[in-house]
């Protein structure tokens, strides 16, 4: 057997200001020179073995907007190389092929490809559309009854739904109405959170529909409301900056508590609508205080505002109309409701 060495792409890396906010491409100090991908890297923690601000890893790749969106697959075994012949850093992907016989080559499989970031944290959240605007889910189709009148709804019961569409969707989520998710601007409500209960599988379509319970996550009860599982595990993306200046704010944590931090998935009360994508990085900022100028005089006292305090970095993985989804990818400090994201 013979190895085929393919240098796939060309990686141009500018390494210069170290300031967050420029569009140079920063080295980490102690940058490796050479990686070898493993079954357990995700692209963000090669980037951050690289570089300084792990986002910008599309700069590095020279990845334009489509790319982002399909991007090209890394594997284990890939090899990461940092070459600086030239007199710049330039990054090499090299992938080792195995030739079997004349004309065939064994390529890797694309579900072999390393994630963006470890799916655990999120898997829930792509799966189950657990942020509903009010009307989708007083419009849901619900439970109008169960066979034998039971009421206590297991598994491998069947349930009787009314207003599944005409061409209903085989698999359904079923949920009970939750906490609203206010805006911290205003108050204002931009969504509902949908209490996951279980799913259901449909048997038989119609007005009612016949489903069978398949899992039970809590309690079910006639009247509990359900909506189409949604199927996004295949989605690709990378980090990215937003293009334009973004800035919102922390809506809600996920378990409801107050603080969090990295690891953890956060609401932001940005969505689709103001131009946030799947892949989008935030920096996050805790506000900074008020206070009175102790110099000023006592009668007349001039308030200062402090700076806004860089505190981590979360990436946007699923958006609705006015709210997203963020995992938590970085914390310097325990990240808060109503603290303030914006483009890095």
């Amino acid at each position: 057997m013979t190895k085929i060495v393919q240098i796939i792409t060309l990686l141009a890396v500018a390494c210069s200001s170290l300031c967050a906010f420029a569009d140079e491409i920063t080295l980490r100090p102690q940058h490796p020179e050479r990686h070898v991908v493993v079954k357990g890297d995700t692209l963000w923690d090669i980037s951050a073995k690289f570089l300084k601000n792990p986002w910008q890893w599309p700069q590095i790749w020279q990845i334009n907007r489509d790319h982002i969106k399909n991007p090209h697959w890394i594997y284990p075994g890939d090899v990461i190389v940092l070459d600086t012949s030239s007199g710049k850093p330039v990054l090499r992907l090299i992938r080792e092929s195995v030739t079997l016989e004349p004309g065939v080559i064994v390529t890797p499989i694309k579900a072999d490809a390393i994630p963006t970031i470890q799916p655990n944290a999120i898997l829930p959240f792509l799966t189950r559309p657990m942020l509903v605007s009010a009307d989708e889910l007083k419009n849901a189709p619900r439970i109008i009854a169960a066979e034998e009148e039971r009421e206590i709804l297991s598994p491998g019961t069947h349930i009787y739904v009314q207003g599944l569409p005409q061409t209903p969707q085989p698999i359904w989520a079923i949920y009970r109405e939750g906490e609203p998710v206010k805006n911290p601007e205003n108050g204002e409500i931009l969504g509902i959170e949908a209490h996951y209960l279980g799913e259901a599988k449909l048997l038989r379509d119609g007005q009612p529909a016949t489903l069978n319970i398949s899992q039970v996550k809590e309690e079910i009860a006639v009247k509990d409301k359900l909506i189409a599982v949604e199927d996004e595990l295949t989605q690709t993306y990378l980090p990215h900056a937003p293009e334009n200046q973004l800035r919102g704010q922390i809506a809600r944590i996920s378990d409801g508590i107050n603080e969090t931090g990295s690891g953890r998935v956060v609401v932001l009360n940005r969505g689709a609508n103001d131009g946030l994508e799947r892949g989008h990085v935030l920096s996050i900022l805790r506000k900074g205080a008020s206070m009175i100028d102790p110099a000023s005089d006592p009668k007349h006292p001039v308030t200062l505002q402090l700076p806004d305090e860089p505190v981590g970095l979360v990436m946007v993985f699923k958006t609705f109309p006015r709210l997203s989804y963020a995992l938590v990818m970085q914390a310097t400090q325990p990240v808060h409701v109503e603290d303030i994201v914006r483009t890095p």
